[in-house]
Protein backbone atom coordinates (compact mmCIF):
# COMPACT_ATOMS: atom_id res chain seq x y z
CA UNK A 1 0.00 0.00 0.00
CA UNK A 2 1.31 3.34 -1.30
CA UNK A 3 2.40 5.74 1.90
CA UNK A 4 0.35 9.20 1.91
CA UNK A 5 2.54 11.98 1.08
CA UNK A 6 3.16 13.95 4.31
CA UNK A 7 2.16 17.43 4.38
CA UNK A 8 5.16 19.46 5.04
CA UNK A 9 4.70 23.29 6.26
CA UNK A 10 5.86 24.15 3.00
CA UNK A 11 3.12 22.63 1.22
CA UNK A 12 0.87 24.67 3.63
CA UNK A 13 2.50 27.90 3.17
CA UNK A 14 2.08 27.49 -0.79
CA UNK A 15 -1.75 26.58 0.08
CA UNK A 16 -2.31 29.49 1.89
CA UNK A 17 -0.32 32.12 -0.56
CA UNK A 18 -2.30 30.46 -3.54
CA UNK A 19 -5.93 30.89 -1.83
CA UNK A 20 -4.66 34.52 -1.01
CA UNK A 21 -3.45 35.16 -4.66
CA UNK A 22 -7.59 33.38 -5.77
CA UNK A 23 -9.78 35.34 -3.12
CA UNK A 24 -7.41 38.78 -3.47
CA UNK A 25 -8.42 38.66 -7.33
CA UNK A 26 -11.90 37.89 -6.21
CA UNK A 27 -11.80 41.12 -4.33
CA UNK A 28 -10.76 42.95 -6.89
CA UNK A 29 -13.72 41.82 -9.36
CA UNK A 30 -15.97 42.73 -6.27
CA UNK A 31 -14.17 46.43 -6.22
CA UNK A 32 -15.46 46.97 -9.70
CA UNK A 33 -18.45 47.09 -8.75
CA UNK A 34 -17.99 50.05 -6.30
CA UNK A 35 -21.09 51.14 -4.22
CA UNK A 36 -23.35 50.19 -6.87
CA UNK A 37 -24.96 47.05 -5.10
CA UNK A 38 -25.67 49.11 -2.14
CA UNK A 39 -26.88 51.88 -4.52
CA UNK A 40 -29.37 49.99 -5.74
CA UNK A 41 -30.39 47.97 -2.10
CA UNK A 42 -30.95 51.46 -0.76
CA UNK A 43 -33.03 52.65 -4.04
CA UNK A 44 -35.41 49.73 -3.68
CA UNK A 45 -35.81 50.42 -0.21
CA UNK A 46 -36.67 53.57 -1.06
CA UNK A 47 -38.69 52.59 -3.82
CA UNK A 48 -40.72 49.91 -1.41
CA UNK A 49 -41.21 52.54 1.41
CA UNK A 50 -42.38 55.14 -1.32
CA UNK A 51 -44.91 52.66 -2.78
CA UNK A 52 -46.18 51.95 1.18
CA UNK A 53 -46.45 55.65 1.30
CA UNK A 54 -48.89 55.89 -1.56
CA UNK A 55 -51.03 53.00 -1.04
CA UNK A 56 -51.41 54.56 2.73
CA UNK A 57 -52.62 57.78 1.27
CA UNK A 58 -54.74 56.25 -1.20
CA UNK A 59 -56.36 53.67 1.46
CA UNK A 60 -56.67 57.56 3.47
CA UNK A 61 -58.78 58.51 0.30
CA UNK A 62 -60.61 55.67 0.39
CA UNK A 63 -61.61 56.35 4.35
CA UNK A 64 -62.30 59.84 3.49
CA UNK A 65 -64.94 59.32 0.57
CA UNK A 66 -66.41 56.66 2.73
CA UNK A 67 -66.91 59.47 6.04
CA UNK A 68 -68.14 61.96 3.30
CA UNK A 69 -70.25 59.39 2.06
CA UNK A 70 -71.23 59.06 5.53
CA UNK A 71 -72.01 62.84 6.39
CA UNK A 72 -74.46 63.05 3.22
CA UNK A 73 -76.26 60.34 4.42
CA UNK A 74 -76.72 62.00 8.23
CA UNK A 75 -77.54 65.28 6.02
CA UNK A 76 -80.45 63.22 4.25
CA UNK A 77 -81.69 61.88 7.15
CA UNK A 78 -81.63 65.27 9.35
CA UNK A 79 -83.57 66.79 5.69
CA UNK A 80 -86.12 63.88 6.34
CA UNK A 81 -86.28 64.42 9.90
CA UNK A 82 -86.64 68.42 9.85
CA UNK A 83 -89.61 67.97 7.23
CA UNK A 84 -91.41 65.40 9.73
CA UNK A 85 -91.16 68.00 12.89
CA UNK A 86 -92.47 70.79 10.21
CA UNK A 87 -95.10 68.87 9.46
CA UNK A 88 -95.79 67.68 13.26
CA UNK A 89 -95.96 71.55 14.06
CA UNK A 90 -99.56 71.92 11.86
CA UNK A 91 -101.26 69.82 14.25
CA UNK A 92 -99.54 70.74 17.84
CA UNK A 93 -101.90 71.39 20.62
CA UNK A 94 -100.10 73.42 22.58
CA UNK A 95 -96.82 76.20 22.33
CA UNK A 96 -94.71 73.47 24.41
CA UNK A 97 -95.09 70.93 22.01
CA UNK A 98 -94.39 73.58 19.08
CA UNK A 99 -91.11 74.66 20.87
CA UNK A 100 -90.26 71.42 21.62
CA UNK A 101 -90.40 70.37 17.77
CA UNK A 102 -88.88 73.32 16.82
CA UNK A 103 -85.84 72.70 18.72
CA UNK A 104 -85.93 69.35 17.20
CA UNK A 105 -85.77 71.36 14.15
CA UNK A 106 -82.79 73.52 15.09
CA UNK A 107 -81.01 70.19 16.43
CA UNK A 108 -81.28 68.78 12.90
CA UNK A 109 -80.22 71.93 11.11
CA UNK A 110 -77.12 71.98 13.47
CA UNK A 111 -76.53 68.63 12.40
CA UNK A 112 -76.71 69.56 9.17
CA UNK A 113 -73.77 72.32 9.13
CA UNK A 114 -71.96 70.09 11.26
CA UNK A 115 -71.94 67.44 8.83
CA UNK A 116 -71.22 69.90 5.96
CA UNK A 117 -68.24 71.68 7.59
CA UNK A 118 -67.09 67.46 8.00
CA UNK A 119 -67.46 67.48 4.39
CA UNK A 120 -65.85 70.33 3.40
CA UNK A 121 -62.79 69.68 5.68
CA UNK A 122 -62.52 65.95 4.03
CA UNK A 123 -62.78 66.97 0.81
CA UNK A 124 -59.54 69.71 1.57
CA UNK A 125 -57.97 66.48 2.94
CA UNK A 126 -58.57 64.51 -0.26
CA UNK A 127 -56.86 67.48 -2.46
CA UNK A 128 -54.11 67.79 0.12
CA UNK A 129 -53.38 64.03 -0.38
CA UNK A 130 -53.91 64.00 -3.84
CA UNK A 131 -51.13 66.70 -4.60
CA UNK A 132 -48.77 64.93 -2.69
CA UNK A 133 -49.64 61.46 -4.38
CA UNK A 134 -48.90 63.30 -7.23
CA UNK A 135 -45.72 64.51 -6.06
CA UNK A 136 -44.88 61.15 -4.80
CA UNK A 137 -45.75 59.16 -8.40
CA UNK A 138 -42.93 61.41 -10.28
CA UNK A 139 -40.59 60.57 -7.10
CA UNK A 140 -40.94 57.00 -7.84
CA UNK A 141 -40.76 57.51 -11.37
CA UNK A 142 -37.47 58.94 -10.71
CA UNK A 143 -36.21 56.19 -8.35
CA UNK A 144 -37.29 53.48 -10.88
CA UNK A 145 -35.76 55.20 -14.03
CA UNK A 146 -32.67 55.53 -11.82
CA UNK A 147 -32.49 51.78 -10.35
CA UNK A 148 -32.93 50.72 -13.68
CA UNK A 149 -30.19 52.47 -15.09
CA UNK A 150 -28.12 51.18 -11.74
CA UNK A 151 -29.13 47.93 -12.54
CA UNK A 152 -28.14 47.95 -16.03
CA UNK A 153 -25.06 49.54 -15.11
CA UNK A 154 -24.19 46.51 -12.48
CA UNK A 155 -25.38 43.86 -15.38
CA UNK A 156 -22.73 45.01 -17.75
CA UNK A 157 -20.17 44.76 -15.23
CA UNK A 158 -21.39 41.27 -13.95
CA UNK A 159 -21.39 39.94 -17.65
CA UNK A 160 -17.46 41.24 -17.91
CA UNK A 161 -16.24 39.29 -14.78
CA UNK A 162 -18.85 36.77 -14.10
CA UNK A 163 -17.15 33.71 -15.78
CA UNK A 164 -13.69 34.98 -13.77
CA UNK A 165 -15.59 34.75 -10.87
CA UNK A 166 -17.36 31.81 -10.80
CA UNK A 167 -13.54 30.08 -11.78
CA UNK A 168 -11.98 31.86 -9.51
CA UNK A 169 -14.81 30.75 -6.16
CA UNK A 170 -14.37 27.18 -7.50
CA UNK A 171 -11.05 27.31 -6.93
CA UNK A 172 -11.27 29.31 -4.06
CA UNK A 173 -13.07 26.30 -2.24
CA UNK A 174 -10.66 23.45 -4.40
CA UNK A 175 -7.08 25.35 -2.26
CA UNK A 176 -9.65 25.24 1.05
CA UNK A 177 -10.18 22.11 1.09
CA UNK A 178 -6.26 21.81 1.07
CA UNK A 179 -5.45 23.71 4.08
CA UNK A 180 -6.52 21.96 7.48
CA UNK A 181 -9.58 23.78 9.49
CA UNK A 182 -7.95 25.46 12.09
CA UNK A 183 -5.30 27.26 9.64
CA UNK A 184 -8.20 27.66 7.61
CA UNK A 185 -10.47 29.24 10.17
CA UNK A 186 -7.20 31.20 11.18
CA UNK A 187 -6.47 33.07 7.75
CA UNK A 188 -10.55 33.86 7.67
CA UNK A 189 -10.12 35.20 10.83
CA UNK A 190 -6.96 37.64 9.62
CA UNK A 191 -8.44 38.25 6.23
CA UNK A 192 -11.70 39.40 7.77
CA UNK A 193 -9.85 41.76 10.08
CA UNK A 194 -7.22 43.79 7.94
CA UNK A 195 -8.80 46.77 5.76
CA UNK A 196 -7.22 45.32 2.74
CA UNK A 197 -8.36 41.63 2.82
CA UNK A 198 -4.52 39.86 2.63
CA UNK A 199 -4.01 37.51 5.34
CA UNK A 200 -0.68 36.33 3.72
CA UNK A 201 2.00 38.71 2.84
CA UNK A 202 5.70 38.22 1.64
CA UNK A 203 8.30 40.22 3.20
CA UNK A 204 9.87 42.50 0.92
CA UNK A 205 13.04 44.76 1.38
CA UNK A 206 13.14 43.17 5.15
CA UNK A 207 9.65 43.76 6.39
CA UNK A 208 6.00 42.21 5.65
CA UNK A 209 4.55 43.78 2.24
CA UNK A 210 2.02 46.57 3.43
CA UNK A 211 4.36 47.40 6.54
CA UNK A 212 6.91 49.57 7.69
CA UNK A 213 8.16 47.35 9.91
CA UNK A 214 11.64 45.90 9.74
CA UNK A 215 11.58 41.96 10.75
CA UNK A 216 14.77 41.42 11.83
CA UNK A 217 17.47 39.15 10.23
CA UNK A 218 17.21 36.10 12.48
CA UNK A 219 13.28 35.90 11.75
CA UNK A 220 13.53 36.56 8.21
CA UNK A 221 15.41 33.35 8.04
CA UNK A 222 13.49 31.32 9.77
CA UNK A 223 10.82 32.57 7.21
CA UNK A 224 12.88 31.75 4.10
CA UNK A 225 13.59 28.01 6.06
CA UNK A 226 9.60 27.33 5.82
CA UNK A 227 9.44 25.09 9.16
CA UNK A 228 6.42 26.37 10.92
CA UNK A 229 3.78 29.21 10.17
CA UNK A 230 4.82 32.38 11.38
CA UNK A 231 2.76 35.68 11.81
CA UNK A 232 3.55 39.53 11.52
CA UNK A 233 3.70 41.01 15.22
CA UNK A 234 2.59 43.99 14.11
CA UNK A 235 -0.43 42.74 11.62
CA UNK A 236 -0.69 39.27 12.84
CA UNK A 237 -0.70 38.19 9.11
CA UNK A 238 0.87 35.14 7.72
CA UNK A 239 4.26 35.88 6.48
CA UNK A 240 5.77 34.11 3.11
CA UNK A 241 9.77 34.10 1.96
CA UNK A 242 9.59 36.62 -1.57
CA UNK A 243 10.94 33.37 -3.87
CA UNK A 244 7.44 31.55 -2.82
CA UNK A 245 5.57 33.93 -3.49
CA UNK A 246 7.30 34.79 -6.38
CA UNK A 247 6.63 30.53 -7.50
CA UNK A 248 3.55 30.78 -6.42
CA UNK A 249 2.34 34.32 -8.06
CA UNK A 250 3.57 32.36 -11.83
CA UNK A 251 2.17 28.64 -11.14
CA UNK A 252 -1.47 30.53 -10.36
CA UNK A 253 -1.08 33.46 -13.15
CA UNK A 254 -3.05 30.83 -15.55
CA UNK A 255 -5.87 31.25 -13.18
CA UNK A 256 -5.52 34.67 -12.30
CA UNK A 257 -5.49 36.98 -15.14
Amino acid sequence: MAKKKEVTVEDKLRALYDLQLIDSRIDEIKSTRGELPLEIEDLEDDITGLNKRLANFKNDITDLNGSIKDRKLAIEESNVLMKKYTEQQNNVRNNREFDSLSKEVEFQELEIQLAEKHIKEFKAKIVHKEEVITVSKEKLSGLESHLKHKKEELSEIMKETEKEEKVLNKKSEEYGKLIDERLLQAYTRIRTSVRNGLAVVAVERGAAAGSYFTIPPQRQMEIAMRKKIITDEHSGRILVDIELATEEKQKMSKFIS
